[in-house]
């Protein structure tokens, strides 16, 4: 099975660029260009940023994947830059090339000077030519270097060098250097060599050397660069000292910059010699890196610029600058401005291979923070090859297909322009790419460098796609130099350097330098002389220009705008412009300016204006005009200048004044015509009596005439006006008419020139002006032109006559035809008609037949054969018929590539225990092939199978581990396909409890137990209680035994209640543990109190002791709820509770219950208090003062009143001293608490002293009987202005006091209410208007009496403000969404409105608000993803928005996969259930995609997804997995083997003694291990006993059977037992003392408790020497000598691999031994030990470094050696700690890793300072993991700490919490 990788498609790539073109105006242009790409691109053209469509003179060629476009007729506009533009889906490329258009050259044509060939030296005069060019260098500082060069040319040209654009004696003292001339080789010329005596640091830059004669001039340059030796002792005594950077005498200059942004530093140093330069960074030297660029800019300044300032670049720049006079510094201290906002985790440097891929990933703080990818400066945006993904906050970008301009930085930035940088180093053979861009100024000189990985290999230098000269190209060692020296515009362009596959590109870009133009003319004057002229004169400008420069004459008619050039003038002076050089008669104006190459100048207008009169001279005059009756007679002249003129006709003057008129009356008509200069006068429809008519024209200056001449009207052809061009099909009726302008005039037909001849198939006919040739029945070859012809005239036909359209019906669409070297190949078309003409292309040629290639047809197919193919026979074949085609792609693979499938590299991803195949499809069945892993040779095993099938070829895993990851090469020959596969351990799992949260109850005191069984059953689990890690002590123990996962609280106490959790890497399980404690007793008092009596206001303490401090009361008062509050406290301390009251009052008294329990159940333990509280004595409540003075009016009821603190109490009234009783106008009333005495009718002598006495309190009332005074307002109400939902209130001031007081509000009485209050307090009085809404806004008045005052309410919307603001809300397809906001008070209904993108929302079902006091909701039911978007809540004072974000509806899994487990030969059916209906997934194995098949069946129906695998093996077991979008369930399969079974057992056997026996047994299965049993024991191999498999039988041999031998023998395989079979030994041979053995015994005398049997002969046996063998008895046969046939070998593995040794010996029945380091080896674990015949085995699998050693292997006297390497695999981490951790201050914090292999080596580190062991920390290691363990934390541990293992590093921020 084939495991795709997938064609993401290949973006358009230029195979050949399109070249400039230079063209004569008129003639034909043509660029040609070759893309390739797949799907195949789109290409258009364009110029000036317009696409080009096609015209009559532009056209676009394709012929396959070469494009082209053809320009016809070229005019001058023309010219200019033509881009090519292909685009697909993968990607766009672009070419452009220039095309340029010459004017055509007066004269003959001479070999224009540009395309004259140089002449060779001495082969005449001509401009320099470079024969050799000077050659880039690289010295070393002291170094001599020289500068060759040889120019040729005649004569011989003058050459100079100059030094990055100076002359060198500007630069250098003269004793530094050496001119050296020469003469050329070969011919006419010169040379000159530069000699650098000593090269400095400084000496670095381009060298250009100049030639120049007569003719031209020519220039070519090199690079030298100088380099600082290695650090060594100097020579030279006198040498300057190296520079050192010296501590600096005042602070430096500070700089600041923000993180992300370009620092540049520029030192301009000055000194000669020219002084050296260095740039030091906190005391270390700086070196050019990507980030960091030195170099000296035009003027002559030292730049270090730093791009991307990150934190780590802050610091100390200085620049050091010395020669051999002294030395200077210059320094900055940089600081880096960290945003606010940062990535929580930045991106870090990477490399990658060229062709491979790069990952860049970060981490910003939020989810929701979009971020931007660029390289350098340029934005990237997410393509095939940019991949762009967001995981949560995770940021990821994954450049494909590497290549070296792909090196260099990146940037992640997220708004505020946050940057995180890093650098991407892409490896290959191009180790220094070019820049991106490089920007020249014209003139200067361009260096481009290259690095190569290696030394002296040869790269190509391009422009454009053109190879440049070599003369401008030097390399040496490893580095490639390319100088253009005082480039122009036209050397700007795209440059590659290119080496093998590998390229590099910049863009050159060349900046013209701006000059300013010249100035204007001085002193412009005009003077008018003689008539019709007028003379100019001008003075040239000041200063005057450098370059060369001419004036420009304009004028300007007066009245009009236009300026228009007359003549332009080289010298300043004077000039006449006479009136000839105007079009027209009239005033004209002149002004004049300078140009030259670098523009014009202002103009200068000349004062005044000239009267200029052009005269006229006949250009073209009258002809002679002979025309037919009826025609219009033109004449016509041209004038050298616009004048009017009179027309005559026979000596009569034609009016002038009118367009049209005639000669008379029904006479002659015309029309006379000016456009300019030219004059026109046009006779209509002239007759035969005006021939002979004189036609003059005169005018100033000019007469001219000509003649008029009538002929006789001939015949003409009315239709057709033109040739007519008809097409038919074969078997049509043709007819061609020709109508002429006479009646049965003759006229002749003809077809391709000769005349036709009437019959059956050709018919001629005439009718009246109509002629008719007509065709029945048109025929192919009837095609032509046909011509009808009469006397002069002619009607021309062009007749095309074709069959009709031909179809092809198969194929339709392109084939792609894949074979391999000497197959036949066959093309098959249909058409749909048998006698189509056809034909076949191959790579647009016409195929023609041959021994190659063969041609068949049979009806209406077609076929084209190749019988033998071969490389050379493929390409594109075209099949054409008619206007269709059809298309075939024939591939034909060389049998040298021998692996057809994969064609790339296959990475496979697969969880332990899963079954893996690794599969390759060759091109031939019979190709042999060799497997490898990591470079070794693969070792079939039942962990690895190979399989071969056909042309395919697989390595299978059936259980793969993780030792099982790296790279598979399937090999053949030179070929190989590559396989990565990458092996992650398996989910742990928590398979029991299945409930992920249980609440279990247990006793205090009482063992608890905790339990969890995990698979697989080596996974570790951490166990937490309330949220902290638990740590083992004598109260909580951990245990692991199997799957199982314990944890136990021997003695759990009640404080050990809460929620423990048990967790795995991928699961965790919740233990909700509570812990019942015995019944609470109550121990003091011990019995009931007895009653406590108290007064009022006195405190109380009822006070109690239980038998356990943390248990519950529940206080009662006369069976109620006790609530603390209102005077009462509830306390608890230890086990002592207590109720107090503070003040007791009779409320108090009654019966107080403590129980011990929350709640009232029976049988709970209580304790009852009596508390008894004695009356309080009766008091005056009001009135509070002990004198109240009280008005009555006469003849009204006087009323005095008192409130008692108790009813009942007893009151005495008295008047003056007098008892009053309730008698006559007087009565006493009584009301509970409230006394009263009323008097009706008060009179004058109802005045006095009133008392009301009880027997502790009394009151007095001063009553006086008289007329109340008119009451009146004294104060006016205030206006009052609230906010809305405030209280106003409203206060006056009356007198008398008592006075009534009416309010109004807006006119209307007022009636007290819950929202109007009025209260009095003595003469004041005041309205309270509650919660003041806005229509409470209005006026209130107060009147008493006959006064009233009034003010007026203003209430002031109060701001609806929200203090909940909208938050974005991201929701998925189909759910449904709330936005809320929350507001500072209640609004009314209306008040706040929602909105969407600023407007109302749109009337939906979906769409619901509503309001819940201060909350407003809006409610969107089952969002769907037209509802994305940006939602507002507004009120009429805030706003506030969010975005709603609908993702799509995700896919989930509603009902997983299940594991399965079945039986060896059984069916097994996986199910899952998804959220969607229709979802197309894959199911897969192993990771590989599985496919319909007789054994394999896939179903889908609404939800369910079903598969079904039927007749399954052991080696089918794995990983079962569906895979749909980026959803991913997987399941185990498990096959287990079917329980073996003894098909046939051991029968009876009876042998002689001497003779051998064997018994047989049959198994069901091959691969199974048997135990042998004599009476019971079991036996062992040995010399005399052999124990052999074959197949399914297992056989037991004894020789030299002895009566010892005999007995009952057995075997039994797993649970399966044989029938014991009986050996019975019948006497005979008996051998010698000393040399029989019984077998049982001598088996079990040689092993050593059930381990693997020691061999004889080993050095120790169960710890004890072993004896001697005896000596043979005489006459006794000698024992044959064991020699070894063949050796041990050495093996080479690497960790976790498996290692085979094999050893053949001389004899079969051998007992060998093996021995690894010195150890005896015995079969089991990791080693199997296996005999077949004469070969011995050693299997050693899953090999770990310790088991690296000597092998040894030994048979008797014979043995062999050998070495096993064992290669350690990196240490990695397995487990790492959690990324944060919190601890309690004074607890024990433990950080745990668990690495890739035990023995690993691990380094801890806190904040980047390695720890070591001590009382504070503690280093544990267990196997394969590791802890640091942290006593005693403090505030202080805080931090972050690392473990590193090898390469991989794991960190964890510590908290601590607590104080």
């Amino acid at each position: 099975m084939k495991a795709g990788s997938g064609d993401q498609g290949s973006p358009p790539c230029f195979l050949r660029f399109p070249r400039p073109v230079r063209v004569v105006s008129g003639g034909e242009a043509e660029l040609k260009c070759v893309v390739l790409g797949e799907p195949p691109p789109i290409v258009v053209w364009e110029k000036g940023g317009q696409q080009l469509a096609a015209s009559e003179r532009l056209s676009f060629p394709v012929d396959g994947a070469e494009h082209g476009l053809l320009l016809s007729g070229a005019l001058p506009t023309d010219a200019g830059v033509y881009v090519c533009r292909a685009r697909n889906a993968a990607g766009e490329a672009y070419a452009a090339a220039a095309v340029t258009v010459l004017e055509p050259q007066a004269s003959e044509p001479d070999p224009q000077p540009a395309e004259r060939p140089l002449p060779p030296p001495g082969a005449g005069e001509g401009a320099p030519v470079f024969l050799a060019g000077p050659r880039s260098q690289w010295v070393l500082r002291g170094e001599q270097v020289v500068l060759t060069c040889q120019v040729g040319g005649l004569p011989a040209p003058e050459l100079y060098w100059e030094k990055d654009g100076m002359a060198l004696d500007e630069v250098w003292d003269s004793g530094h250097f050496v001119l050296e001339p020469g003469h050329a080789e070969g011919g006419p010329g010169a040379s000159l060599a530069l000699r650098i005596l000593a090269a400095r640091l400084p000496d670095s830059g381009v060298y250009v050397c100049h030639a120049r004669n007569a003719h031209g001039h020519a220039q070519a340059g090199a690079l030298l660069q100088v380099h600082q030796p290695p650090e060594s002792p100097p020579e030279d005594p006198d040498e300057a000292p190296k520079p050192v950077v010296e501590p600096l005498k005042c602070a430096p200059k500070t700089f600041w910059v923000n993180e992300g942004k370009h620092a540049k530093f520029r030192c301009y140093v000055m000194g000669k010699p020219e002084p050296e330069i260095e740039w030091h960074w906190e005391g270390r030297p700086l070196l050019s890196d990507r980030r960091r660029l030195m170099y000296r800019d035009r003027d002559g300044g030292f730049v270090l610029k730093v791009l991307y300032c990150q934190a780590k670049d802050r610091g100390l720049y200085v620049c050091a600058a010395r020669n051999s006079a002294g030395q200077t510094l210059s320094a900055v201290q940089l600081h880096v401005k960290e945003p606010r906002l940062r990535f929580t985790r930045p991106l870090q440097d990477v490399e990658g291979r060229e062709h491979g891929i790069a990952v860049l990933e970060c981490k910003v703080p939020n989810s929701r923070i979009p971020t931007a990818w660029f390289r350098e400066d340029q934005r990237l945006l997410p393509c095939r090859k940019y991949e762009q993904i967001e995981e949560g906050a995770v940021r990821r970008l994954i450049i494909h297909r590497l290549k070296a301009d792909d090196d260099g930085v990146y940037l992640c930035e997220m708004r505020g322009r946050v940057r995180t940088v890093a650098n991407v180093t892409v490896k290959g053979p191009i180790l220094k790419r070019l820049p991106r861009k490089l920007d020249v100024l014209e003139g200067e000189n361009a260096v481009l460098l290259v690095e190569t990985q290696e030394a002296g290999v040869e790269g190509r230098w391009s422009r454009d796609g053109e190879d440049l000269p070599t003369i401008c190209q030097s390399s040496s060692g490893h580095m490639h130099a390319l100088v253009l020296p005082g480039v122009t515009r036209e050397d700007a362009g795209e440059v590659t350097f290119s080496l093998g596959n590998s390229r590099t590109t910049t863009l050159l870009r060349v900046k013209c330098v701006k000059h300013s133009p010249p100035g204007p003319p001085m002193l412009a004057e005009m003077f008018k002389g003689q008539k019709n002229t007028v003379l100019l004169t001008w003075k040239p400008p000041e200063p005057v220009p450098e370059t060369p420069f001419i004036y420009r004459l304009e004028r300007q008619e007066v009245g009009s705008e236009d300026w228009i050039q007359c003549f332009s003038i080289e010298k300043a002076g004077a000039v006449e412009v006479p009136g000839d050089c105007v079009p027209s008669e009239g005033d004209y104006r002149f002004r004049i300016c300078t140009v030259s190459e670098h523009g014009r100048s202002s103009h200068v207008v000349f004062h005044g204006a000239a009267h200029l009169v052009p005269t006229a001279r006949l250009v073209a005059g009258l002809e002679d005009v002979q025309v037919y009756d009826g025609e219009d007679a033109v004449f016509s002249l041209d004038l050298s200048t616009i004048i009017q003129g009179t027309w005559f006709l026979n000596g009569e003057e034609l009016k002038s004044n009118e367009p049209e008129g005639q000669v008379e009356p029904g006479a002659l008509r015309y029309r006379i015509e000016q456009k300019g200069p030219q004059h026109r006068l046009l006779l209509q429809a002239v007759r035969h009596q005006h021939s002979g008519a004189l036609v003059g024209f005169s005018c100033p200056g000019v007469q001219d005439s000509a003649a008029l001449t009538i002929q006789e009207s001939p015949v003409h052809i009315l239709s057709p006006q033109g040739k007519e061009s008809l097409t038919f099909t074969t078997s049509e009726r043709v007819m061609l008419t020709c109508e002429l302008s006479r009646v049965d005039f003759p006229a002749c037909w003809y077809k391709d020139g000769q005349e036709v001849e009437e019959s059956e198939s050709l018919l001629v006919k005439m009718d009246g002006r109509k002629h008719r040739l007509i065709l029945p029945a048109a025929k192919v070859q009837d095609s032509g032109e046909f011509e009808c012809r009469t006397e002069g005239v002619s009607a021309f036909f062009s007749v095309t006559v074709r069959d009709p359209p031909v179809h092809i019906l198969d194929p339709q669409e392109h084939v792609f035809v894949h074979a391999i070297t000497s197959e036949c190949v066959m093309l098959s078309c249909e058409v749909d008609r048998e006698d189509a003409p056809v034909c076949w292309y191959k790579d647009g040629q016409e195929v023609e037949e041959s021994d190659f290639v063969v041609l068949e047809k049979e009806g209406p197919h077609h076929r084209l054969v190749l019988p033998a193919a071969q490389p050379p026979d493929g390409g594109e074949f075209q099949f054409v018929a008619g206007d269709e085609r059809a298309y075939f792609t024939v591939t034909i693979t060389d049998v040298s590539s021998w692996i057809v499938y994969p064609s790339g590299k296959v990475y496979v991803a697969a969880v332990r225990l899963e079954r893996v195949v690794l599969t390759c499809e060759l091109c031939r069945p019979w190709a042999e092939v060799r497997w490898t892993k990591d470079g070794d040779e693969v070792v079939e095993s039942p962990a690895l199978l190979l399989q071969k099938e056909d042309t395919i070829r697989r390595l299978v895993l059936p259980a793969v581990q993780l030792e099982d990851s790296g790279e598979y090469l399937c090999e053949i020959d030179d070929e190989s396909a590559s396989f990565t596969v990458t092996v992650t351990a398996p989910p742990e799992r928590i398979v029991h409890p299945a409930a992920r949260s249980l609440d279990l109850q247990f006793g205090v005191p009482g063992r608890v137990e905790l339990r969890c069984e995990v698979a697989p059953a080596g996974s570790q689990v951490r166990w937490y209680k309330d949220g902290l890690e638990v740590e083992v002590s004598d109260s909580l123990q951990l245990g692991a035994e199997g799957p199982a996962r314990t944890l136990t609280l021997p003695h759990a106490q009640p404080e050990d209640a809460g929620e423990y959790v048990c967790e795995t890497r991928d699961e965790a399980v919740t233990f909700n543990v509570s812990l019942a404690e015995p019944p609470v007793q109550f121990l003091a008092p011990e019995a009931a109190p007895a009653p406590l009596r108290v007064a009022p206001g006195e405190p109380v303490m009822l006070s109690c002791e239980l038998s356990r401090a943390s248990a519950l009361v529940f206080w009662s008062h006369n069976g109620r709820p006790v609530q603390e509050g209102e005077g009462l406290e509830l306390h608890a301390e230890g086990p002592r509770r207590t109720l107090c009251i503070r003040a007791a009052d009779l409320a108090h008294a009654g019966l107080y219950t403590c129980r011990a329990t929350p709640r009232i159940a029976p049988g709970a333990p209580s304790l009852s208090f009596t508390v008894q509280v004695a009356e309080p004595p009766v008091r005056v409540v009001a009135p509070e003062a002990a004198q109240t003075r009280v008005r009555s009016t006469p003849g009204g009821d006087l009323e005095l009143a008192v409130r008692l603190s108790g009813p009942g109490a007893p009151v005495r009234w008295y008047k003056d001293g007098e008892r009053l009783a309730s008698q006559g106008r007087v009565q006493l009333e009584q009301a509970g608490a409230r006394q009263v005495l009323r008097v009706r009718g008060a009179r004058s002598w109802d005045a006095g002293e009133y008392l009301c006495d009880t027997p502790q309190d009394s009151r007095i009332f001063l009553v006086s009987v008289e007329e109340p005074p008119l009451a009146k307002l004294v104060s006016e109400l205030t206006p009052l202005t609230v906010h809305e939902g405030d209280d106003a209130t409203f206060r006056c001031e009356v007198s008398p006091p008592d006075a009534d007081v009416t309010w109004l509000r807006n006119g209307a009485v007022v009636t007290p209410g819950p929202q109007l209050e009025m209260a009095q307090n003595g003469s004041s009085r005041t309205l309270t208007v509650r919660c003041c809404q806005l229509d409470d806004a209005g006026t209130v008045t107060a009147r008493a009496g006959g006064t009233a005052t009034s003010a007026r309410l203003h209430v002031r919307e109060t701001e609806l403000l929200f203090l909940r603001r909208l938050q974005d809300v991201r929701a998925e397809e189909g759910q449904d969404v709330c936005l809320e906001v929350e507001t500072g008070r209640v609004g009314a209904a209306g008040v706040v409105r929602w909105v969407r993108g600023g407007e109302p929302l749109p009337h939906d079902s979906r769409v619901s608000v509503a309001q819940d006091g201060h909350i407003y909701r809006l409610f969107i039911h089952g969002v769907v993803l037209a509802d994305q978007g940006t939602y507002g809540c507004e009120s009429h004072h805030d706003r506030t928005l969010a975005r709603l974000s609908v993702r799509p509806r995700q896919l989930r899994v509603l009902r997983p996969l299940e594991d399965v487990t079945i039986t060896e030969g059984g069916s097994a059916t996986f199910q899952l259930e998804l959220s969607q209906e229709g979802v197309t997934g894959e199911w897969a194995r192993g990771g590989v995609r599985l496919q319909p098949g007789p054994k394999c069946h896939m179903h889908a129906e609404s939800h369910t997804h079903r598969l079904v695998l039927s007749g399954l093996g052991l080696a089918d077991s794995g990983c079962i997995s569906f895979t749909a979008d980026s959803l991913r369930c997987a399941a185990r399969l498990t096959v287990r083997e079917a329980p073996v079974t003894i098909v046939r057992g051991p029968q009876d056997l009876e042998v002689t003694e001497g003779d051998t026996a064997t018994l047989e047994c049959e198994l069901s299965q091959a691969l199974a291990d048997v135990t042998w049993e004599k009476d019971g024991r079991p036996l062992t191999p040995s010399p005399r006993l052999r124990l052999q498999a074959l197949g399914t039988r297992r056989l037991l041999q004894l020789r030299r059977c002895d009566p010892l031998d005999a007995g009952t023998y057995s075997c039994a395989v797993g649970t399966a037992r044989a029938r014991p079979a009986r050996l019975t030994v019948r006497g005979g041979y008996r051998a010698p003392p000393g040399l029989g053995t019984a077998v049982g015994a001598g088996a079990a005398d040689r092993t050593c408790g059930g381990q693997i049997p020691v061999p004889p002969g080993s050095r120790e046996e169960c710890g004890r020497e072993r004896a001697p063998p005896p000596p043979h008895a005489p006459g006794s046969a000698p024992e044959r000598v064991v020699s070894v046939l063949s050796e041990l070998r050495a093996v080479s593995a690497r960790e976790g691999d498996g290692a085979t040794f094999e050893c053949t010996v001389s004899e079969v029945e051998t007992t060998g031994s093996w021995e690894l380091g010195g150890r005896p080896l015995r079969p089991g674990g990791r080693v199997r030990i296996r005999q077949e015949g004469k070969k011995h085995v050693l299997v050693l699998s899953e090999l770990r470094p310790e088991d690296a050693g000597e092998v040894r292997f030994q048979a008797g006297p014979a043995q062999s050696v050998a070495q096993l390497e064992v290669e350690a695999l990196p240490l990695q981490m397995c487990r790492r700690p959690p990324r944060e951790k919190t601890v309690l201050v004074g607890r024990k914090a433990v950080l745990e890793v668990t690495v890739s292999r035990s023995g690993g080596h691990v380094c801890w580190l806190r904040e980047g300072v390695e720890l070591c062991p001590g009382d504070k920390y503690e280093l544990r290691s267990h196997g394969p993991t590791h802890s640091l363990v942290i006593h005693d934390v403090r505030p202080e541990d805080q931090g972050t700490y690392c473990c590193q293992a090898g390469q991989d590093s794991a960190h964890t921020r510590l908290l601590v919490e607590g104080s």
